[in-house]
């Protein structure tokens, strides 16, 4: 169990020998009783919401075994985390202080991680159209040989070719573009003209990536303070919930994640942490929000409106967190690494790859999707 989330109102998490017990009320017997238990061997990471009570000696305990503890809010903001002690890394920070606040550096490495992110989104789109051309391919040829006076599948429309053809003309247009990207990549002289490659890019490819949604779901732009519907309710929960693993596995290599190259660093926020999930957004973010609705495992009665903006609410959040955690831990074999691997374990590298990369950049190679 990598990751225990307790999402539960009202619920007590006691320390019994070396395991967390959890205590409150059993929704279906309504009686105060013992509703898990959680062996601390088995526990990498403790993510739990503002109203669960968690006793002194259980976070000790948590803390001791290098077990980092996010605390969420009922409209899934992040609150703050409990960090293991870290005191052993000195020169490194040295190091990494040094190399922020060189130019060159910062520009080189800012130019890595964007030239990843943006082959990951065209990446995505590419095998999204792939899938639905496949897709679209099997239904077609399942109606040719369908029986005279056989009914088609009501749950799916007809296929319209016209309007088939003009939206893989954009999904090409948008792959083409997104290809002719990478030269002027290479060419940036600050990191605002990355920025501003960025930019584009990531507007270029959420208008394609949109267009895959389930139409009861809309999503005409990002908007995230507040997010105003459930398709960013949700990459903004994900998008969070990413970024403080990436806080959480900074500190544990020794590397302040305040100090941003991409980011500028600014008082508030976890600068290079924001750095190093970019190449994961569309891989890892947008891919699931995409899933969710697709697969109708999220829909409307999962969602709330909340002080201007939408948010999942407590059921919503049970589900996004367990296909958060079943993607997170999913083993594959990356071409890149060569060997198999998860999406976590991923993460946890490009921390590791960057605190080499302080010496020689090369070594830092941002996370690409096959």
């Amino acid at each position: 169990m990598p990751t225990a989330v307790i999402n539960q109102s009202d619920v007590r998490v006691h320390l019994i020998g070396e395991r967390l017990q959890v205590c409150g009320r059993n929704e279906q017997t309504d009686r105060d009783e013992v509703l898990r238990e959680i062996p601390l061997r088995d526990l990498d990471r403790l993510i739990i919401s503002e109203s669960v009570h968690l006793t002194t000696p259980a976070l000790a305990a948590v803390l001791r075994d290098a077990v980092p503890v996010q605390v969420f809010s009922w409209s899934g903001t992040f609150l703050g985390s409990f960090l293991p002690a870290q005191n052993h890394h000195g020169l490194c920070r040295l190091s990494q202080y040094r190399r922020t606040l060189d130019s060159a550096f910062a520009l080189e490495m800012s130019g890595r991680i964007i030239t990843a992110k943006i082959y990951n989104q065209r990446r995505v789109i590419q095998r999204l159209a792939a899938s639905r051309n496949s897709d679209l391919g099997v239904m077609n040829s399942e109606l040719k040989a369908a029986p005279a006076g056989a009914s088609p599948d009501q749950s799916a429309p007809p296929a319209n070719p016209s309007e088939i053809r003009i939206q893989n003309s954009e999904i090409k247009n948008t792959l083409q573009w997104l290809d002719s990207i990478f030269s002027s990549l290479k060419q940036s002289r600050t990191i605002d003209e990355l920025r501003g490659y960025e930019g584009a890019s990531t507007a270029r490819y959420f208008h394609a990536w949109s267009g895959f949604l389930p139409e009861e779901f809309p999503f005409e732009r990002r908007s995230t303070r507040p997010p105003l519907n459930p398709v960013n309710a949700c990459i903004s929960f994900g998008s969070t919930l990413l970024y403080n693993e990436a806080v959480a596995f900074i500190h544990a290599h020794g590397l302040d994640p305040a100090l941003g190259l991409l980011h500028a660093t600014e008082d508030g926020r976890w600068s290079l942490a924001l750095d190093l999930i970019e190449p994961f957004r569309p891989v890892f973010v947008e891919a699931l929000a995409l899933d969710l609705f697709s697969h109708q495992i999220l829909n409307g009665k999962h969602f709330e409106p909340k002080n201007g903006g939408v948010y999942l609410n407590e059921e919503g959040r049970k589900k996004f967190f367990l296909q958060y955690e079943r993607r997170m831990e999913r083993q594959f074999l990356s071409e890149s690494a060569g060997h198999r691997t998860t999406l976590r374990q991923q993460l946890e590298d490009q921390a590791v790859m960057f605190k080499s990369g302080l010496e020689a950049p090369e070594k830092f190679e941002p996370f690409l999707m096959n």
